[in-house]
């Protein structure tokens, strides 16, 4: 097996970030606290409508999830429940595994499109 190219942890996280006793029905704001925290990090990351991908060294992704509470806190929620998936891989050099996310996301839509076009 390979190992990353200076022994630090990439992790692939998916995490969803849940403001609690808000008394609000949306909690946009409070999520957009977050995704300002995750831009000033530098980290991959991507929001969909369930929670955000968020790609890095381990400890820079966990690292920025605690700022979000953070933030997310200050910004008035009481409590907040997170939800959070971490794969990491070490069977791929570093730099192979920190685009692993697009090249899981191309294959699927390559494989779409081959039945689309052999369907036609």
């Amino acid at each position: 097996m390979s190992s990353t190219t200076n022994d630090v942890l990439y992790a692939v996280a998916d995490f969803c970030l849940i403001p609690m006793g808000t008394g609000e029905v949306s909690v946009a704001e409070y999520i957009a606290k977050c995704q300002l925290v995750l831009e000033a990090s530098g980290l991959k990351y991507k929001m969909h409508g369930y929670g955000t991908n968020l790609e890095g060294p381990w400890d820079e992704v966990s690292a920025a999830i605690h700022s979000c509470h953070q933030a997310v806190h200050a910004h008035g929620a009481p409590r907040i429940a997170t939800d959070i998936r971490i794969g990491t891989r070490i069977d791929r050099p570093t730099e192979e595994v920190g685009t692993a996310n697009e090249h899981k996301v191309k294959r699927v839509e390559d494989i779409l499109q081959a039945w689309k076009n052999h369907d036609a």
